[in-house]
């Protein structure tokens, strides 16, 4: 996760020096401390919140738990695991829902946070879920606001109420919630304009739309690569408009991410949402408890099955893992599996999930070049249905056919093919191997010898 990779960084330079003491003197928590906040406070997390972070952590590392622990070192880093948790909100914070429907969900922020964006991803999260969502169209300033949300409702099938705009947004508001209660709707999301800046006529209009709407949630969406700023927007929206919750966007940006961090402690409003990415699917709940983890370098490994399992076939899955067994494996095969592992999300967030991967050598500065997958599956794709299932029959000709079809080259192809052929080979012996104990991991070590690179 690029938003928080320094911070995780840091942060695990500090754990290594603790994690090998046998015994942890007080001179050595105060020295750690000192760390984790220059640490923290480098990552744009709000001053006062890394203080009171600090003496939290402190206070407990100073008590005895840590003295009398056998591995005082892995204490600590739980105690800062567990005030992380609870800095950004403890537990997943839920969406509300009203006893009679529909619940209304009223989107505001600063221009530019992406606010349309996350109105149509928030309704493709709760179709998920089996839910009618309508979506209404309130922002008439910005200039193709109004499209932007019809494309995205489109693209999700799902209705988007808009009276053009001419008519102003607390009556779009209040026809369009009527429309929902006729049409059944159970749930219906307000996007709102925004402003570059927090101003008069703005907050106006909000009030207004929320006294005649009577929102279930207000949600504020903020651009999590405006550090600082995110938390001080926050702070004004939640004086002026009482909200319920926030939703960061843009946390796959190469950001510090301090916003994460300090937006629950400043505001008291809990991390509903987070958008990892441009796609439409790209919205996950946040989980205060996850993200400490990753932030830890720790992982993310409950997420990483939870998208699995979303989004792998069973089936598909545990008829593959006989045909690796057994040597069967086609490119067919070859191209299934791509198209599945691609089904879960950008390659290097999936990375991000995997416990200790930036601390891996070579791992951390690896790029995945989505590009060379494509390549891939393009040269794949070239080959007829004969020649995916039995590559030997590829000779020179058909080779530079391939090359040709594809737009690579007859280099490019004779790799995968040497590649594809490894990895059968590697199935083959690695399935022979299994059951024989712990040789096997010795083995499967030699067989992946130096620098062999695979291309995914």
């Amino acid at each position: 996760m690029a938003a928080f990779e320094s911070l995780t960084n840091r942060l695990q330079n500090v754990f290594g020096k603790l994690r090998g003491k046998g015994k942890v003197t007080e001179d050595d928590i105060n020295e750690a401390m000192r760390e984790v906040r220059l640490a923290l406070l480098e990552a744009d997390v709000n001053f006062k919140v890394v203080k009171d972070f600090i003496a939290k952590v402190k206070e407990k590392a100073l008590g005895l738990e840590v003295s009398k622990s056998f591995t005082p070192g892995m204490v600590i880093i739980d105690i800062v695991n567990k005030e992380m948790t609870e800095l950004m909100g403890g537990t997943q914070s839920k969406l509300a829902k009203a006893n009679k429907p529909p619940t209304v969900l009223m989107m505001v922020g600063l221009q530019g946070a992406g606010k349309t964006t996350t109105t149509g991803k928030l309704a493709r999260l709760l179709q998920k879920g089996n839910h009618k969502p309508l979506l209404i169209a309130g922002d008439i300033y910005r200039p193709a606001a109004i499209k932007q949300l019809q494309v995205l409702g489109e693209q999700i099938d799902a209705p988007v109420f808009t009276l053009g705009d001419q008519t102003s947004p607390v009556e779009i508001a209040r026809a369009g919630l009527q429309h929902a209660k006729d049409n059944g709707n159970d749930y219906v999301i307000i996007d709102t304009a925004g402003r570059l800046h927090i101003d008069e006529a703005l907050m106006e209009e909000l009030k207004q739309i929320h006294q005649v709407t009577k929102p279930d949630e207000v949600l504020l969406v903020v651009d999590a690569m405006t550090g600082q700023d995110a938390v001080n927007v926050a702070q004004s929206f939640h004086e002026q408009l009482e909200l319920t919750g926030v939703v960061l966007t843009k946390l796959d940006g190469d950001t510090r991410g301090g916003a994460a961090l300090s937006v629950k402690a400043v505001t008291g409003k809990p991390i509903k949402f987070a958008a990892m990415g441009e796609k439409i699917d790209a919205l996950e709940p946040f989980h205060p408890d996850r993200m400490a983890s990753r932030i830890l370098g720790m992982g993310d490994m409950l997420s990483l099955i939870e998208k699995a399992q979303a989004n792998i076939d069973a089936d598909k899955a545990a008829e593959m893992e006989r045909k690796m067994r057994n040597a069967e494996f086609t490119f067919d095969d070859f191209l299934e599996q791509m198209a599945q592992v691609r089904n879960l999300g950008p390659i290097d967030q999936l990375m991000d999930m995997l416990p200790g991967m930036n601390k891996m050598k070579g791992m951390k500065d690896m790029k995945v070049d989505e590009k060379q997958i494509d390549r891939v599956e393009a040269i794949v794709r070239s080959m007829t249905k004969e020649e995916k299932q039995k590559p030997e029959i590829l000779n020179h000709s058909r080779r530079r056919r391939v090359a040709a079809g594809s737009g690579t080259s007859v280099a490019e192809v004779n790799r995968l093919i040497k590649q594809f052929d490894d990895m059968r080979k590697m199935m083959k012996q690695f399935s022979s191997m299994m059951g024989k104990g712990s040789k096997g991991m010795k083995g499967l070590k030699g067989l992946m010898g130096k620098g062999k690179k695979f291309p995914f």
